[in-house]
Protein backbone atom coordinates (compact mmCIF):
# COMPACT_ATOMS: atom_id res chain seq x y z
CA UNK A 1 0.00 0.00 0.00
CA UNK A 2 1.06 3.32 -1.07
CA UNK A 3 1.56 6.85 0.96
CA UNK A 4 -1.12 8.41 -0.78
CA UNK A 5 -3.44 5.17 -0.23
CA UNK A 6 -2.28 5.08 3.56
CA UNK A 7 -3.52 8.28 4.18
CA UNK A 8 -6.91 7.76 3.16
CA UNK A 9 -7.04 4.38 4.07
CA UNK A 10 -5.97 4.51 8.02
CA UNK A 11 -8.32 7.76 8.97
CA UNK A 12 -11.51 6.11 7.20
CA UNK A 13 -11.12 2.98 8.97
CA UNK A 14 -11.34 4.50 12.51
CA UNK A 15 -14.35 6.26 10.90
CA UNK A 16 -15.93 3.29 9.87
CA UNK A 17 -15.46 1.51 13.20
CA UNK A 18 -16.80 4.36 15.11
CA UNK A 19 -20.11 4.50 12.98
CA UNK A 20 -20.24 0.97 13.29
CA UNK A 21 -20.63 1.63 17.12
CA UNK A 22 -22.83 3.94 16.66
CA UNK A 23 -24.72 3.05 14.14
CA UNK A 24 -24.99 -0.73 14.65
CA UNK A 25 -23.65 -1.96 11.14
CA UNK A 26 -23.64 -5.88 12.81
CA UNK A 27 -27.44 -4.99 13.63
CA UNK A 28 -30.78 -6.04 11.17
CA UNK A 29 -33.08 -3.61 10.11
CA UNK A 30 -36.22 -3.77 8.44
CA UNK A 31 -36.26 -3.75 4.45
CA UNK A 32 -38.12 -2.60 1.62
CA UNK A 33 -37.83 -5.79 0.03
CA UNK A 34 -36.22 -9.65 1.11
CA UNK A 35 -32.73 -9.90 -0.73
CA UNK A 36 -33.51 -13.24 -1.48
CA UNK A 37 -36.32 -12.08 -3.29
CA UNK A 38 -34.77 -9.16 -4.99
CA UNK A 39 -36.26 -8.57 -8.60
CA UNK A 40 -33.47 -8.33 -11.47
CA UNK A 41 -33.37 -4.23 -11.05
CA UNK A 42 -34.50 -2.60 -8.18
CA UNK A 43 -35.02 0.86 -8.26
CA UNK A 44 -32.69 2.71 -5.08
CA UNK A 45 -33.49 1.56 -1.56
CA UNK A 46 -34.15 5.13 -0.79
CA UNK A 47 -37.00 5.47 -2.32
CA UNK A 48 -36.38 6.27 -5.83
CA UNK A 49 -38.45 5.30 -8.56
CA UNK A 50 -37.42 1.45 -10.60
CA UNK A 51 -34.88 2.17 -12.50
CA UNK A 52 -35.70 1.85 -16.21
CA UNK A 53 -33.61 0.53 -19.38
CA UNK A 54 -33.99 4.12 -20.96
CA UNK A 55 -30.40 5.28 -21.80
CA UNK A 56 -30.48 8.26 -19.84
CA UNK A 57 -28.60 9.73 -16.51
CA UNK A 58 -30.44 9.84 -13.31
CA UNK A 59 -30.86 12.95 -12.45
CA UNK A 60 -31.26 12.52 -8.23
CA UNK A 61 -28.37 15.06 -7.10
CA UNK A 62 -26.35 11.99 -4.80
CA UNK A 63 -24.24 9.60 -5.23
CA UNK A 64 -25.23 6.82 -7.73
CA UNK A 65 -24.03 3.55 -7.12
CA UNK A 66 -24.80 0.67 -9.69
CA UNK A 67 -24.32 -3.15 -7.51
CA UNK A 68 -24.51 -6.32 -9.30
CA UNK A 69 -25.01 -9.03 -6.67
CA UNK A 70 -24.51 -12.35 -8.13
CA UNK A 71 -27.33 -13.92 -6.21
CA UNK A 72 -29.49 -14.41 -3.24
CA UNK A 73 -27.89 -18.95 -2.97
CA UNK A 74 -27.50 -18.45 0.90
CA UNK A 75 -27.87 -16.86 3.96
CA UNK A 76 -24.16 -15.36 3.98
CA UNK A 77 -25.41 -13.68 0.25
CA UNK A 78 -28.72 -12.21 2.11
CA UNK A 79 -26.46 -11.58 5.12
CA UNK A 80 -23.99 -9.63 2.19
CA UNK A 81 -26.79 -8.03 0.90
CA UNK A 82 -28.67 -6.79 3.38
CA UNK A 83 -25.31 -5.16 4.87
CA UNK A 84 -24.84 -3.01 1.64
CA UNK A 85 -28.17 -2.17 1.40
CA UNK A 86 -28.50 -0.64 4.71
CA UNK A 87 -24.81 0.62 4.40
CA UNK A 88 -25.73 2.89 1.10
CA UNK A 89 -29.18 4.04 3.02
CA UNK A 90 -27.45 5.26 5.76
CA UNK A 91 -24.85 6.97 3.38
CA UNK A 92 -27.20 8.85 1.41
CA UNK A 93 -25.96 6.96 -1.50
CA UNK A 94 -28.88 5.78 -4.04
CA UNK A 95 -28.35 2.57 -4.87
CA UNK A 96 -29.45 0.83 -7.93
CA UNK A 97 -29.57 -3.17 -6.87
CA UNK A 98 -29.74 -6.11 -9.32
CA UNK A 99 -29.57 -9.92 -8.87
CA UNK A 100 -28.02 -11.89 -11.22
CA UNK A 101 -29.60 -15.38 -9.76
CA UNK A 102 -25.96 -16.94 -10.43
CA UNK A 103 -25.75 -15.67 -13.97
CA UNK A 104 -23.19 -14.00 -15.41
CA UNK A 105 -24.59 -12.90 -18.19
CA UNK A 106 -27.35 -11.06 -16.64
CA UNK A 107 -24.43 -9.61 -14.50
CA UNK A 108 -22.90 -8.10 -17.84
CA UNK A 109 -27.13 -7.40 -18.74
CA UNK A 110 -26.80 -5.18 -15.64
CA UNK A 111 -23.68 -3.60 -16.43
CA UNK A 112 -24.46 -2.41 -19.30
CA UNK A 113 -27.64 -0.82 -18.13
CA UNK A 114 -25.42 0.74 -15.31
CA UNK A 115 -23.52 2.38 -17.95
CA UNK A 116 -26.92 3.37 -19.96
CA UNK A 117 -28.36 5.37 -16.90
CA UNK A 118 -24.51 6.85 -15.93
CA UNK A 119 -24.12 5.98 -12.62
CA UNK A 120 -21.68 7.10 -10.83
CA UNK A 121 -19.93 4.00 -9.17
CA UNK A 122 -20.33 0.23 -10.77
CA UNK A 123 -20.13 -2.75 -7.89
CA UNK A 124 -19.84 -5.64 -8.64
CA UNK A 125 -20.07 -9.41 -6.50
CA UNK A 126 -18.65 -11.79 -9.58
CA UNK A 127 -20.35 -15.46 -10.13
CA UNK A 128 -16.78 -16.16 -11.69
CA UNK A 129 -13.67 -14.86 -12.27
CA UNK A 130 -13.17 -15.72 -15.75
CA UNK A 131 -14.48 -13.32 -18.60
CA UNK A 132 -14.71 -9.98 -17.56
CA UNK A 133 -12.12 -8.12 -19.05
CA UNK A 134 -14.61 -6.80 -22.31
CA UNK A 135 -17.35 -5.39 -19.98
CA UNK A 136 -14.83 -3.97 -17.54
CA UNK A 137 -13.51 -2.22 -20.54
CA UNK A 138 -17.25 -1.26 -21.50
CA UNK A 139 -17.35 0.35 -18.15
CA UNK A 140 -13.85 2.31 -18.27
CA UNK A 141 -14.44 3.75 -21.49
CA UNK A 142 -17.60 5.15 -20.05
CA UNK A 143 -15.64 6.43 -17.37
CA UNK A 144 -17.33 4.98 -14.91
CA UNK A 145 -14.83 3.39 -11.65
CA UNK A 146 -15.59 -0.45 -10.87
CA UNK A 147 -15.03 -1.92 -7.27
CA UNK A 148 -15.07 -5.50 -7.34
CA UNK A 149 -16.59 -7.02 -3.93
CA UNK A 150 -16.66 -10.58 -2.28
CA UNK A 151 -14.78 -12.43 -5.19
CA UNK A 152 -12.00 -11.71 -7.88
CA UNK A 153 -11.73 -11.23 -11.23
CA UNK A 154 -9.24 -12.79 -13.63
CA UNK A 155 -7.90 -9.62 -15.54
CA UNK A 156 -4.82 -8.59 -17.59
CA UNK A 157 -5.71 -5.38 -17.03
CA UNK A 158 -5.43 -4.26 -13.04
CA UNK A 159 -6.80 -0.45 -14.05
CA UNK A 160 -9.72 -2.14 -15.22
CA UNK A 161 -11.33 -1.75 -11.70
CA UNK A 162 -10.20 0.82 -8.65
CA UNK A 163 -10.53 -2.19 -5.54
CA UNK A 164 -10.81 -5.36 -4.73
CA UNK A 165 -12.97 -5.50 -1.04
CA UNK A 166 -13.59 -8.66 0.57
CA UNK A 167 -12.02 -12.03 2.06
CA UNK A 168 -8.58 -13.38 2.07
CA UNK A 169 -10.21 -17.00 0.75
CA UNK A 170 -7.06 -18.26 0.10
CA UNK A 171 -6.32 -17.64 4.03
CA UNK A 172 -9.66 -19.21 5.09
CA UNK A 173 -8.70 -22.42 3.48
CA UNK A 174 -5.27 -22.37 5.12
CA UNK A 175 -6.85 -21.56 8.42
CA UNK A 176 -9.19 -24.86 8.01
CA UNK A 177 -6.22 -27.07 7.27
CA UNK A 178 -4.16 -25.53 10.26
CA UNK A 179 -7.18 -26.29 12.48
CA UNK A 180 -6.95 -30.21 10.97
CA UNK A 181 -3.29 -30.26 11.49
CA UNK A 182 -3.81 -29.38 15.14
CA UNK A 183 -6.57 -31.34 15.68
CA UNK A 184 -5.17 -34.78 14.30
CA UNK A 185 -1.79 -34.05 15.80
CA UNK A 186 -2.18 -37.68 17.60
CA UNK A 187 -4.04 -39.35 15.10
CA UNK A 188 -2.21 -41.46 13.21
CA UNK A 189 -3.00 -42.01 9.60
CA UNK A 190 -4.30 -42.85 6.81
CA UNK A 191 -7.53 -40.48 7.65
CA UNK A 192 -9.82 -39.76 4.40
CA UNK A 193 -11.19 -36.60 3.89
CA UNK A 194 -14.56 -35.11 2.51
CA UNK A 195 -14.49 -31.90 0.55
CA UNK A 196 -17.79 -29.90 -1.00
CA UNK A 197 -16.48 -27.55 -3.08
CA UNK A 198 -18.33 -24.16 -4.24
CA UNK A 199 -19.75 -22.66 -7.72
CA UNK A 200 -17.36 -24.24 -10.22
CA UNK A 201 -14.75 -21.61 -11.26
CA UNK A 202 -15.61 -19.17 -8.42
CA UNK A 203 -13.08 -17.47 -6.19
CA UNK A 204 -14.29 -18.40 -3.14
CA UNK A 205 -14.05 -22.07 -4.13
CA UNK A 206 -11.09 -22.14 -5.75
CA UNK A 207 -8.80 -20.25 -3.20
CA UNK A 208 -10.60 -21.91 -0.16
CA UNK A 209 -9.50 -25.38 -1.61
CA UNK A 210 -5.95 -24.33 -2.68
CA UNK A 211 -5.49 -22.32 0.59
CA UNK A 212 -6.69 -26.13 2.33
CA UNK A 213 -4.83 -28.23 0.85
CA UNK A 214 -1.22 -26.09 0.73
CA UNK A 215 -1.77 -26.45 4.33
CA UNK A 216 -2.44 -30.07 4.48
CA UNK A 217 -0.30 -31.33 2.46
CA UNK A 218 2.18 -31.10 5.77
CA UNK A 219 0.98 -34.76 6.44
CA UNK A 220 1.30 -37.47 3.63
CA UNK A 221 -1.48 -39.22 5.08
CA UNK A 222 -4.51 -36.73 4.90
CA UNK A 223 -6.06 -37.94 1.75
CA UNK A 224 -8.74 -35.77 0.21
CA UNK A 225 -10.96 -38.84 -0.93
CA UNK A 226 -13.71 -37.44 -2.20
CA UNK A 227 -14.21 -34.06 -3.80
CA UNK A 228 -17.30 -32.27 -5.36
CA UNK A 229 -19.53 -29.24 -6.05
CA UNK A 230 -22.27 -28.34 -4.34
CA UNK A 231 -22.79 -24.74 -5.46
CA UNK A 232 -22.52 -23.56 -1.79
CA UNK A 233 -26.14 -24.44 -0.95
CA UNK A 234 -28.06 -26.58 1.53
CA UNK A 235 -29.73 -29.03 -0.71
CA UNK A 236 -26.82 -29.67 -2.85
CA UNK A 237 -24.67 -30.44 -0.05
CA UNK A 238 -26.87 -32.67 1.08
CA UNK A 239 -27.26 -34.14 -2.08
CA UNK A 240 -23.67 -34.73 -2.88
CA UNK A 241 -22.70 -35.73 1.08
CA UNK A 242 -25.11 -38.53 0.83
CA UNK A 243 -23.44 -39.81 -2.66
CA UNK A 244 -20.05 -39.66 -0.23
CA UNK A 245 -21.41 -42.08 2.58
CA UNK A 246 -22.59 -44.78 -0.18
CA UNK A 247 -19.39 -46.73 0.51
CA UNK A 248 -20.03 -48.18 3.88
CA UNK A 249 -15.91 -49.36 3.61
CA UNK A 250 -14.96 -45.46 2.48
CA UNK A 251 -16.52 -43.30 4.93
CA UNK A 252 -14.88 -39.88 5.41
CA UNK A 253 -13.19 -39.22 8.73
CA UNK A 254 -13.48 -34.82 8.08
CA UNK A 255 -15.70 -32.56 6.17
CA UNK A 256 -14.06 -29.90 5.12
CA UNK A 257 -16.96 -27.32 3.46
CA UNK A 258 -16.89 -24.19 1.21
CA UNK A 259 -19.51 -22.27 2.89
CA UNK A 260 -21.93 -22.94 6.00
CA UNK A 261 -24.89 -24.01 3.98
CA UNK A 262 -23.22 -26.73 2.67
CA UNK A 263 -22.08 -28.12 6.08
CA UNK A 264 -25.78 -27.90 6.88
CA UNK A 265 -27.30 -29.82 4.35
CA UNK A 266 -23.95 -32.11 4.70
CA UNK A 267 -25.07 -32.41 8.53
CA UNK A 268 -28.95 -33.74 7.31
CA UNK A 269 -27.12 -36.42 4.98
CA UNK A 270 -24.94 -37.60 7.70
CA UNK A 271 -27.87 -38.17 10.33
CA UNK A 272 -30.35 -39.79 7.72
CA UNK A 273 -27.12 -42.39 7.34
CA UNK A 274 -26.77 -43.21 10.94
CA UNK A 275 -23.39 -41.15 11.30
CA UNK A 276 -22.95 -38.50 13.83
CA UNK A 277 -21.62 -35.36 12.60
CA UNK A 278 -19.17 -33.95 14.96
CA UNK A 279 -18.13 -37.02 16.21
CA UNK A 280 -17.88 -39.62 13.39
CA UNK A 281 -17.11 -36.95 10.69
CA UNK A 282 -15.24 -33.92 11.99
CA UNK A 283 -16.51 -30.86 10.07
CA UNK A 284 -14.77 -28.45 9.18
CA UNK A 285 -16.66 -25.54 7.44
CA UNK A 286 -16.37 -21.97 6.51
CA UNK A 287 -18.95 -18.61 6.83
CA UNK A 288 -19.83 -18.35 10.57
CA UNK A 289 -23.68 -17.61 10.30
CA UNK A 290 -25.55 -18.28 13.33
CA UNK A 291 -26.93 -21.44 11.89
CA UNK A 292 -23.60 -22.72 11.82
CA UNK A 293 -23.06 -21.57 15.69
CA UNK A 294 -25.96 -23.11 16.81
CA UNK A 295 -24.69 -26.22 14.86
CA UNK A 296 -21.62 -26.21 16.57
CA UNK A 297 -22.94 -25.78 20.37
CA UNK A 298 -24.97 -28.45 19.61
CA UNK A 299 -21.50 -30.47 18.78
CA UNK A 300 -22.46 -31.31 15.33
CA UNK A 301 -19.67 -28.73 13.53
CA UNK A 302 -16.31 -28.52 15.12
CA UNK A 303 -14.83 -25.47 13.41
CA UNK A 304 -16.14 -22.45 11.94
CA UNK A 305 -13.88 -20.18 9.58
CA UNK A 306 -15.52 -16.81 9.85
CA UNK A 307 -16.17 -14.89 5.95
CA UNK A 308 -17.31 -11.68 7.25
CA UNK A 309 -20.33 -11.01 4.43
CA UNK A 310 -20.85 -7.33 6.32
CA UNK A 311 -18.64 -5.59 3.99
CA UNK A 312 -21.32 -2.71 3.28
CA UNK A 313 -19.45 0.10 5.38
CA UNK A 314 -16.89 -0.97 3.51
CA UNK A 315 -18.06 -0.68 0.15
CA UNK A 316 -19.42 2.89 0.55
CA UNK A 317 -16.75 4.23 2.78
CA UNK A 318 -14.52 3.33 -0.88
CA UNK A 319 -17.11 4.77 -2.92
CA UNK A 320 -16.84 7.78 -1.11
CA UNK A 321 -13.39 8.27 -1.66
CA UNK A 322 -13.76 7.48 -4.82
CA UNK A 323 -16.09 10.46 -5.86
CA UNK A 324 -13.70 12.92 -3.83
CA UNK A 325 -10.86 11.48 -6.17
CA UNK A 326 -8.80 9.80 -3.75
CA UNK A 327 -6.36 6.84 -4.71
CA UNK A 328 -8.14 3.27 -2.78
CA UNK A 329 -5.16 0.54 -2.37
CA UNK A 330 -5.94 -2.15 -4.99
CA UNK A 331 -7.01 -5.22 -2.47
CA UNK A 332 -9.24 -4.60 0.70
CA UNK A 333 -9.08 -7.43 3.39
CA UNK A 334 -12.21 -7.89 5.79
CA UNK A 335 -11.01 -8.71 9.42
CA UNK A 336 -12.21 -12.14 10.23
CA UNK A 337 -11.63 -14.68 12.75
CA UNK A 338 -11.66 -18.53 13.60
CA UNK A 339 -14.14 -20.36 15.95
CA UNK A 340 -14.38 -24.11 17.61
CA UNK A 341 -16.62 -25.62 19.56
CA UNK A 342 -15.14 -24.74 22.90
CA UNK A 343 -15.92 -20.44 21.94
CA UNK A 344 -19.50 -21.53 19.82
CA UNK A 345 -21.90 -20.99 23.17
CA UNK A 346 -20.60 -17.66 24.07
CA UNK A 347 -19.92 -16.46 20.28
CA UNK A 348 -23.24 -17.33 19.14
CA UNK A 349 -25.82 -14.65 20.68
CA UNK A 350 -23.34 -12.20 18.68
CA UNK A 351 -23.91 -13.65 15.16
CA UNK A 352 -26.02 -11.10 13.36
CA UNK A 353 -26.26 -13.58 10.62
Amino acid sequence: MGRQSRRWFFPYIWILLMACGLLGCNEASTLESSPSAAPHMEGAISGQGRASDAAEPLTDKRIVVGFSQLGSESDWRIANTRSIQEAAREAGITLLFSNAEQSQEKQFEAIRSFIRHKVDVIAIAPVVQSGWEPILKEAKQAGIPVIITDRAVDVKDPSLYVSFIGSDFYEEGRKAGKYLLDKLRDTPGPIVIAELQGTVGSTPSIERGKGFRDTIKARADLVIGYEAPADFTVEQGKKVMSSFLKDPKKVPKVLFAHNDDMALGAIEAMEEAGVAPGKDIIIISVDGTRKAFEKMVEGKINCVVECNPLLGPLITTAVMEVMEGRTLPKRIVSPESVYTEVLAAKEVANRKY
